[in-house]
Parts: C-alpha cells; sequence; structure tokens
C-alpha cells in the first residue's frame, strides 16, 4: 500500500521525537514516503500531489486546519469534476491544539496511542478491504471537515489567526480571551443575518449561524462543545442559529452546549440536527466566515449542503467522542 505523511512542523503539540516514532511505524507497514508542509497553502498542494500520485493513503500528522487543506487538495473545488482515479484515504494523527476531528473519529489525542491506533486500522483494512465513509460540507468555495460558521465564530477565528501570525501559541485560556470581548461587541450589533432551510420560510433577524458536520462543534481544552447532539458524519448538517444575545440567555445557552448531557434549547434558538442544506446571506453587509477554523473572509452569502460517503478515514466503524 503506497502512502504519503503529511506533517505540520509547527502545529501545537507535534514534535521531532513523534514524528520519527510515526514515520518509523508506518514504514512498518506502507511503501511511506514524508512530506512537510512550510508555507500556507502547502497542505492543499500536498493534497492535490497524493490525489494525482495515486497513493492510497493520506496520513496527516498536524491539527483541523492541516487536515482541511489536504482534504480539499485531494477532493478539488466542490462542483468541479473530481481528480482522475480513486481518491485516497485520509488518516490523522492528532498534532493540533483542539484536533476536534480526530477526536470525533474516535482517535485518541495521544500521538503515540493514535499511531498504534492507525496500525491496527490499517492491519484490518489489509482483511476487510474497506475504510470508514464519513460526509463532508459543501461550502461552495471550499470543503469543510467538521464545521463551518457566519458571524461571531469566524471573526474569533481571525482574531486567533492574527495571533498565531505573530508566533503565539494559541491555547484554551487564549482562545476564549479572543472570544470574549468579540462576543460582547458582537452582541451589540444589530442581527443582519437570514437563515434559509428546506422546506420553511426565510428567518431573519439572525446574529450568527454554525455549521457542524459531527458532533461536537470544538473543544475547550477536555471539554466539548456539543451544538447539535443528534449530528454526525452520517447524518445531515447540524445547524445552530440564534435571534438573540442578550446576556443572562446566552449564558444559559453557552452552558447548555458545555454540560455533559447537552441538549440545547432556548426561544432564541434555531436548531436543526440534520440538514440537508441551508442559505445564510446578510444582504448588503458582508459577514467573517469561517470553515474548519479557518478564516475565509466577508462573504454576503454562503450555501452548505451536505454530501454523504464523500471521503474514505481509517478511522474506527463507529463514532466516538474523546
Amino acid at each position: 500500500m503506497r502512502a504519503v505523511l503529511i506533517v505540520n512542523p509547527t502545529a501545537t503539540s507535534t514534535t521531532p521525537a513523534g514524528r520519527d516514532l510515526l514515520a518509523h511505524a508506518l514504514k512498518s507497514r506502507l511503501d511511506l514516503t514524508v512530506e512537510h508542509t512550510n508555507h500556507r497553502g502547502h497542505g492543499h498542494e500536498l493534497g492535490q500531489a497524493a490525489a494525482a500520485n495515486g497513493v492510497d493513503l493520506v496520513v496527516v500528522h498536524g491539527g483541523d486546519g492541516t487536515v482541511s487543506g489536504v482534504v480539499n487538495g485531494l477532493l478539488g473545488h466542490p462542483g468541479s469534476a473530481p481528480p482522475p482515479g480513486n481518491i485516497p484515504a485520509v488518516a490523522v494523527v492528532p498534532g493540533g491544539s483542539a484536533n476536534v476531528l480526530a477526536r470525533a473519529l474516535g482517535i485518541s489525542r495521544d500521538p503515540v496511542a493514535a499511531t498504534n491506533q492507525l496500525i491496527q486500522l490499517i492491519d484490518d483494512y489489509r482483511r476487510h478491504q474497506a475504510w470508514r465513509r464519513i460526509s463532508l460540507i459543501d461550502c461552495g468555495e471550499h470543503w469543510a471537515v467538521i464545521n463551518a460558521g457566519m458571524g461571531v465564530d469566524a471573526e474569533v477565528v481571525a482574531g486567533v489567526e492574527a495571533l498565531r501570525n505573530k508566533g503565539v501559541k494559541v491555547n484554551p485560556l487564549r482562545y476564549w480571551r479572543v472570544a470574549i470581548p468579540i462576543t460582547i461587541g458582537f452582541a451589540r450589533r444589530e442581527p443582519s443575518l437570514i437563515l434559509e432551510l428546506p422546506g420553511s420560510e426565510p428567518i431573519p433577524g439572525v446574529h450568527f449561524a454554525w455549521v457542524s458536520n459531527t458532533r461536537p462543534w470544538t473543544y475547550s481544552d477536555n471539554r466539548p462543545m456539543v451544538t447539535n447532539p443528534g449530528c454526525s458524519f452520517e447524518s445531515g448538517l447540524g445547524v445552530f442559529a440564534v435571534t438573540g444575545m442578550k446576556t443572562i440567555p446566552t449564558l444559559r445557552l453557552l452552558s447548555q452546549i458545555l454540560s455533559k448531557r447537552p441538549n440545547p434549547q432556548a426561544k432564541q434558538l434555531i436548531r436543526d440536527d440534520d440538514a440537508a442544506c441551508l442559505r445564510i446571506s446578510s444582504p448588503g453587509a458582508p459577514v467573517a466566515t469561517q470553515f474548519d477554523g479557518e478564516y475565509l473572509g466577508l462573504r454576503e452569502t454562503m450555501t452548505f449542503r451536505s454530501v454523504r460517503n464523500a471521503l474514505a478515514v481509517a478511522a474506527p466503524p463507529q463514532q466516538k467522542t474523546l
């Protein structure tokens, strides 16, 4: 089996020793090539090259942003003709800060344990010749693997990216230091978004809207933040949008998504855990947009569509959140 290991050496929790161990273990099972990302967008380029070269498996050792870039390189632009030949399966060995995708797939947070899991999954594949398949979000411009959003979350992503560009390592405390003032400022604005769901009338006056491909939305250190508990890689999209951001109701909603048995409910909440598609617009006033924790820029309109069984992954057959 031909494979390429794509490593982001600047990811939060990658180490030279861990990368060497991973490469050595994989070489015992695979015809392996090792690549390191060295500039923005390099993961996308390496994913394109892997698809063009016809490898069987792409192993990504990095964070969610690196994985997202590689997946977009593998699949090409949504709506365009898919790359010729078979699309390689994707495996993830966590190396970032949140590692939402890996944990949602049931992959251990510890890179050594995740490496051992991957070896077992490769051996299982040799016996059964089948990888797990998961859905993706067609965002029109890009594929999102875990989530996307318009509004406050995207402004927070932009703020966090600004810290990373200054060489600051982002941990949960720094994330909340960025998120809290941005959220307070955002709550004072007039809501500008219009949400359209299939079979429903357009809903104006929306402050922000989040779109999930699985649960949880993200993690705060070890605590999962679950906006749509019924959403999974095998379902449609999770939609979480609010029409009010008063302080007390917003804090109650936050406590619900951080609870041990999350089931967010509120008068100001619009929630769907299995939407086939949705459209979010902000006529005449573009708003911040993100996908997979990557800032996309300002957009007036975004359409999101669930694409089932879009990607083969090396992961346990049933979802297990760690």
